[in-house]
């Protein structure tokens, strides 16, 4: 389970990724809070979080196709001071007193930006960092880390927001993705020739045509465009101010701690274990997801929710490793992050929608009744992805194979 840890390389690009997500989960817990604080509105919260998934959409194809032509280890090492610097921009703000709505919207834009250069570097250059055979395990490991790293950061944000202010919780992230930007700048690996014309225009028609060529591929997408509304927008808008009403800040940031929690055990059991048709079992447990929202909607109590939201880490890791690991072993490896970009795109186009809507949804029919909805939407979403037969029937490659094709390349 640990031997990629042996890879120097795969050392440090973990370590950043464990440190990013730190930061990350620290981050929109406590700019919810700062934004609740300020306003009292949750329409003005799905706002502010809805401009960095505006701004993430947007420029994630272009994040792709700058992952496989630059060196993917600089552009992370990049977006994390940044990502630093606008967090740092954040603080000041909310510390000062001169935060508004539209500044923290402007410095959301920043994240999101940011968050669109780095996704598709990360999630291709695993590859890049350890042998064929050791694929799962790496992903697994990762999955681990940014688990372990989400518990922390959960319940800290949720910790800090309650006892020491929203503002300085958000200036420890600027320092986080700082240490993190150190991290990556000692990753160094090969660079990937792309086969294909170099303009950015081609390019994208060529992960274009890789993405669509696997059906697979673009319909476990379109179900997520759907489920990440419904699950971000339930989570992250109505979550905050439910948790406000009921259960405190400390208590919803150890809820949020609980989910990953579970993921980290989730990530542990598909480090040692996976099916051979790892995507259809992943995929189906998704439907465990629903299970939080019907929590929040109806018994938004302490343990019930730990209870949900821990079972739910569990059942969605199994998915992400075999979803990782699915795409790693059948794209090719210089159309990785383009394809990986084209899928964020999909899965992340409809969160602001679901982040702005669920505000005016709650007014018009109650937010029990909103969340119900939302979770009605992962369930069909999920069944609709499960009826694909290639979904179904798309088996993993056997790693010792793979080893030898790589040899005798």
């Amino acid at each position: 389970m640990l031997a990629p840890l042996r890879e120097p390389m795969f050392r440090r690009l973990a370590a950043g990724r464990i440190t990013t997500f730190i930061g990350n989960a620290i981050a929109p817990v406590a700019l919810a809070f700062a934004v609740l604080d300020l306003t009292g509105s949750v329409t003005a919260l799905g706002l502010v979080v809805s401009a960095r998934s505006i701004a993430n959409v947007t420029l994630l194809l272009l994040g792709g196709v700058l992952a496989d032509r630059l060196p993917r280890g600089v552009i992370l090492q990049g977006a994390s001071l940044a990502a630093a610097l606008s967090q740092a921009a954040t603080a000041l703000a909310v510390l000062l007193d001169f935060a508004s709505i539209p500044l923290l919207i402007a410095l959301s834009v920043v994240n999101g930006a940011v968050s669109a250069a780095s996704f598709p570097a990360a999630a291709a250059l695993t590859p890049q960092t350890v042998p064929p055979t050791l694929l799962r395990q790496a992903n697994a490991i990762v999955r681990i880390g940014i688990n372990a790293a989400l518990i922390a950061g959960a319940s800290l944000g949720g910790m800090l927001a309650a006892l020491a202010g929203p503002g300085w919780a958000i200036a420890i992230t600027a320092a986080i993705f700082a240490i993190a930007s150190i991290c990556y700048a000692r990753v160094r690996v090969p660079s990937v020739t792309a086969a294909e014309p170099s303009t950015p225009l081609a390019e994208l028609r060529a992960g274009w045509t890789e993405f669509t060529a696997r059906t697979w591929v673009w319909t476990i997408v379109v179900s997520f465009m759907l489920v990440n509304a419904a699950l971000v927008g339930g989570t992250q808008v109505l979550g905050p101010a439910i948790a406000d009403d009921t259960i405190g800040r400390f208590a919803w940031g150890l809820v949020l701690g609980a989910q990953t929690a579970g993921a980290l055990l989730g990530g542990i059991l598909a480090s040692r274990w996976q099916p051979r048709h790892a995507l259809l079992f992943g995929t189906a447990l998704v439907l465990v997801e629903a299970i939080p929202l019907l929590t929040l909607a109806h018994a938004p109590e302490f343990v019930l929710l730990l209870a949900a939201y821990f079972l739910a880490g569990i059942a969605v890791e199994q998915f992400t490793v075999a979803w990782d690991v699915s795409v790693q072993e059948n794209v090719p490896p210089d159309r990785l992050a383009r394809v990986y970009s084209y899928d964020a795109v999909g899965s992340f186009v409809a969160i602001p929608l679901g982040q702005i809507a669920v505000g005016p949804l709650s007014s018009a029919f109650g937010t029990a009744a909103t969340l119900t909805g939302l979770a009605a939407v992962v369930v069909v979403a999920i069944a609709g992805a499960l009826l694909v037969p290639s979904v179904r029937t798309l088996t993993r490659s056997d790693p010792s194979s793979r080893a030898a094709d790589v040899s005798a390349n």
